[in-house]
């Protein structure tokens, strides 16, 4: 069969994408069962705490009138707890927590019904529910604090407010003491944390907070108490987020590895490691971009890799010698697992994608190392992929450039449902790992200090001049693509560089400024360190703004947005296209009413994929098809 890259017939629908994906996430193990939250495009997006048990198999622990989803930080996380049968949870309607079983489902009443609640764990008398409470008050200020809920009727008691921002709040396993981190004001969670610990006791916090580790440039992550209670926890200080414990007033290091054990907290309730008992550790380490399930000897520090071939891991947990966790590869999409840890068993529970994909359309990632300026930089290739459409010579296939949200994120090593729409169309697609993405240092992740618009957009423009020089790709027909931070970085290519050809942008970032004065307390200072600090910086974020600079504009551009989302409000897109429509620039802008920060409907993950194939076909004159409803392409006005 013969066909224009680009225009390659393909079995991954969009619709088939959007029907047969769930989100998997936050698994949890207690006493023999595996309880996940389950993210479901076609019921709107709605999540739901999902349970297995041996022999019992897997159903719904929330009710269908439920969307288990907080909103704290926007970005939310940390959204339910299992403990002994039951679910405490927060409701997305209203944001308070609920305690859910057989019996259907309960407010716990100490809720303050202002705020919202998230990242939760459990005292072991089962009498304190601690979580990090979020509040607007009346004249606008919001308040981040640690509180503790009563489960059984009561005040709601405040453990920890003198911080701008707290979270993982976790007690030791005989009740006695409470471990928390805390950062403030123009930090972001991975620039400077400190970790304190508190005395508990029957009525709740005994104690002030005592500071064990941190600082304004080190970053504290999960903090976690062994079966005998000694405080655990990853710390940055070496350069890489490696383990330490505390012993006797003293912090001592799990081994000295160049490997990163912890992550960007960008949402709560995040794991990567847990106990298998006293002297041994299941981590999930990062190493040049890629995860690795590991073991590591408390007493050695010598670290074990299991050898199961997983690639990207989340959410582990372990209950003894069992563990949980979403797991993916370069050939498998994200499933929940349960691990036997003695035996070396793996065991899907649960796959995220409900149809068999052909093996001969999967394009497994290659990484790359390549030359950005005066420095080196990472990325994942894919390469186009089709068992209808032999390997030819006849063209050079387009390529799609992705740069990630964040920026402090990272592009992920493992099979993703939305490369493979491109791929097997006959694309290649790059995955930018720029500098500032996480999973190689801390020396790499602030490469973009003070530099955002420029190393990330130096890195996602000489990876395409890389590739073409590689003969692997057509110079003519290169695009990038980007959502959020992402879409910002793909802005500014388009703006202030002529590599690219046309672009897409999510929910991107075009005027600084705008986003310095309108978006939530989680990111109001975070341009301190990417940009400088506002307003003295203030004609530096005018200069980076591809929105000031739109005379630089010609090229085609095609813009998703949700009109609910906070984070990156609507008009940061539509000022964008006002300016491209008032220069004459092909252009096209959807917009989903009912979506916010990133898009969980079904209907908008099908539009969002159909235009943008749309679109590149428009641009680069291949057929796409006809123009899905709602796309309108917006062209220059003749005469």
């Amino acid at each position: 069969m013969s066909a224009q890259h680009g225009a390659w017939n393909s079995p991954l629908t969009a619709a088939r994408i959007a029907a047969g994906a769930v989100r998997l996430s936050r698994t949890q193990i207690d006493r023999g069962s595996v309880t996940w939250l389950e993210g479901r495009p076609s019921e709107g997006g709605r999540q739901a705490v999902v349970r297995w048990q041996e022999g019992r198999g897997i159903r719904d622990l929330t009710p269908a009138e439920m969307n288990v989803r907080s909103r704290v930080h926007e970005y939310g996380g940390g959204e339910y707890l299992f403990r002994g049968g039951l679910v405490y949870c927060t409701n997305d309607a209203d944001q308070q927590v609920y305690r859910a079983g057989s019996f259907g489902a309960e407010r716990l009443l100490a809720c303050d019904p202002r705020a919202r609640y998230a990242d939760f764990d459990l005292s072991p008398d089962g009498n304190w529910m601690v979580a990090v409470e979020e509040r607007t008050k009346s004249d606008g200020d919001v308040v981040n604090r640690i509180v503790a809920l009563p489960t059984r009727g009561g005040e709601c008691r405040v453990v920890c407010g003198a911080h701008d921002f707290v979270s993982f709040p976790r007690f030791s396993p005989d009740g006695t003491r409470l471990a928390f981190t805390a950062w403030n004001h123009p930090n972001m969670p991975w620039d400077g944390t400190r970790l304190f610990v508190l005395d508990w006791g029957p009525a709740g916090p005994t104690s002030g907070p005592r500071g064990v580790a941190g600082g304004e440039r080190e970053s504290i992550f999960q903090p976690h108490f062994s079966p005998a209670g000694v405080l655990t926890f990853a710390s940055d200080r070496s350069g890489w987020w490696n383990l330490y414990q505390e012993r006797d007033g003293y912090v001592e290091a799990l081994g000295s590895h160049s490997v990163e054990f912890g992550r960007p907290q960008w949402v709560f309730g995040m794991s990567t490691y847990d106990f298998i008992d006293e002297n041994q550790l299941l981590c999930a380490v990062t190493d040049d971009g890629c995860d690795a399930l590991c073991r590591l000897d408390i007493r050695t520090g010598q670290l074990e890799p299991t050898g199961l071939g997983l690639t990207a891991i989340d959410d582990l947990h372990c209950d003894g010698d069992v563990a949980c966790f979403v797991g993916a590869s370069p050939r498998e999409t994200a499933a929940v697992y349960r691990y036997a840890i003695a035996s070396g068993d793996l065991q899907k529970l649960r796959a995220s994608v409900d149809f068999e994909i052909d093996a001969g359309l999967i394009s497994e990632p290659e990484p790359l190392v390549y030359p950005s300026g005066d420095e080196r930089a990472h990325a994942f290739y894919y390469g186009p992929r089709n068992p209808e459409y032999p390997a030819t010579r006849k063209g050079w296939p387009p390529l799609l450039v992705k740069s990630h949200g964040g920026p402090t994120s990272a592009a992920r090593c493992a099979l993703d449902l939305e490369t493979l729409y491109w791929t097997s169309r006959g694309f290649a697609v790059a995955d930018v790992n720029y500098g500032g993405s996480t999973g190689y240092g801390r020396a790499y992740r602030e490469r973009l200090r003070g530099r955002w618009g420029e190393a990330d957009v130096d890195d996602c423009v000489h990876v395409a001049e890389y590739l073409v020089e590689q003969g692997l790709v057509d110079r003519d027909r290169t695009a990038i693509r980007g959502g959020s931070a992402g879409g910002f970085t793909t802005l500014c290519a388009l703006t202030f560089r002529d590599t690219f050809r046309a672009g897409c942008s999510r929910y991107g970032i075009g005027d600084l400024e705008a986003l310095a004065i309108d978006t939530h307390k989680f990111e109001s200072r975070y341009l301190d360190g990417l940009i400088g600090p506002y307003p003295e910086s203030r004609e530096l974020y005018r200069a980076r703004s591809p929105i000031h600079h739109t005379q630089l504009l010609s090229c085609p551009i095609v813009f998703f947005q949700g009109l609910e989302d906070r984070v990156v409000p609507p008009s940061q897109a539509e000022a964008m296209v006002a300016a491209l429509e008032a220069r004459g620039v092909p252009h096209a802008y959807v917009a989903f009413p009912d979506e916010q920060h990133g898009f969980r409907r079904a209907e908008s993950v099908v539009a969002c994929l159909e235009g943008e194939l749309y679109f590149y076909g428009y641009v680069f004159g291949f057929d796409a098809g006809a123009a899905p409803e709602g796309m309108r392409i917006v062209e220059p006005k003749s005469g």
